[in-house]
């Protein structure tokens, strides 16, 4: 099978930057690696060689500016007569970045060719949640909270043995922290680099324990934090606080604090995205000749203007008295479902108002009149 240009393989131009030509190739590699590849495993493994191969090339200023000049017979000798393989990639660094942007190539890879990969384990990420009045989704909040936290032992700081003992290099990994396995495929070898499981790491055996951690070289701990809960807030939604979760093994690197922010339901309102929505009882008197109603929003009480005329369960549209829109400068409408108040017995003299305001008033003395001869034909 003739080769392809190397340009070509990775899919970038001539011109392309060094930066260009890694970006392409860690697309690719993740992308057609064997252990993760969705086609056929020996046509993956071909693509990924040819793909290593041209980035081996035109990742090295020396050898891409011999390839641009002379072509495949520049560079040839420089991966053997087999070809590109597994012991012929140096360029540990880019292989660094690659697995260290991917977690799924750590776990597959752990280092290549025995060069540590990756850097201090990370401190583990904590959620919490925090139960705020609803009248916080438009105003916004900052509540302290109290996180638990895990992080390295005060006592110890982190070796889990005694304060002022002595530690012994760990006899399964000759204090490099790390365990090396091999495996092929082909004419393929993969080197796999992963933690030690006796020392977890450290390289170090304990000889006698902290009594503080009993040797695990973590303490449990309570902080207290303050976060910012901006206006527009949805229930339930989530805030990210970088760093102010659980510490590294080293004291760095902690992880992320993950806030789920719950909203107390409210008796007379309920929320719909931007939108607030409420009701109003009014009396009858107010219906029929026009009036002011008191509504309750968000953050107090409104008065609404009720036209004469209103029919019973009309909405009106009070602008802007709803929810803001998430880090938006606009807010929501309040949504009013009026109610009429209808009394069960009225006196006389106000019987007869309410018959002419809707036009069926009082027979006159004509029209008794008229009644009475017409039920004596």
């Amino acid at each position: 099978m003739p080769k392809r240009d190397y340009y070509e393989v990775l899919g970038v131009p001539k011109t392309a930057t060094p930066d260009e030509i890694k970006s392409a190739y860690r697309h690719l590699a993740r992308q057609y690696h064997p252990d993760v590849a969705k086609e056929d495993p020996k046509a993956a493994e071909a693509k990924f060689k040819e793909i290593s191969e041209a980035y081996e090339v035109l990742a090295d200023e020396q050898k891409r500016q011999s390839y641009d000049q002379r072509g495949f017979d520049a560079v040839q000798g420089d991966f053997g007569p087999g070809g590109f393989t597994w012991q012929n990639f140096t360029h540990a660094g880019d292989l660094e970045d690659l697995l260290g942007a991917n977690p799924l190539f750590q776990q597959l890879f752990g280092s290549f060719m025995g060069a540590p990969v990756g850097r201090a384990a990370r401190g583990s990420d904590v959620e919490v949640a925090v139960r705020l009045p609803l009248r916080a989704a438009v105003e916004g909040a900052r509540p302290t909270l109290e996180v638990p936290l895990v992080g390295p032992c005060s006592d110890c700081r982190g070796t889990g043995a005694k304060h002022g003992t002595a530690l012994e290099v760990c006899p399964e990994c000759g204090g490099s922290g790390q365990v090396r396995r091999s495996r092929s495929r082909g004419y393929t070898q993969f080197i796999t680099v992963g933690q030690c499981p006796t020392c977890r790491g450290s390289g170090q055996k304990i000889l006698e324990r902290c009594p503080t951690c009993h040797g695990s070289g973590r303490q449990r701990t309570v902080e207290r934090i303050e976060v910012t809960v901006p206006p527009g807030m949805e229930d339930g939604a989530v805030l990210r606080v970088p760093g102010h979760g659980g510490r590294g093994p080293d004291g760095e690197r902690a992880g992320d604090l993950y806030v789920q922010v719950v909203f107390e339901p409210s008796d007379h309102l309920r929320r719909e995205g931007t939108e607030a929505f409420t009701e109003a009882t009014v009396p009858l008197v107010t219906a029929l000749l026009g009036g002011v109603a008191t509504v309750r929003t968000i953050e107090g009480e409104a008065e609404l203007k009720v036209p004469a005329g209103t029919q019973p369960e009309t909405q009106f549209r009070m602008r802007g008295l709803g929810f803001p829109r998430f880090r938006g400068p606009t807010r929501g409408d309040l949504v009013v479902t009026l109610h009429v108040e209808i009394p069960r017995s009225l006196p006389g003299r106000e019987k007869e108002l309410v018959r002419e305001a809707l036009g069926a008033g009082a027979p006159t003395a004509t029209a008794r009149r008229e009644s009475f001869f017409h039920r004596r034909s």
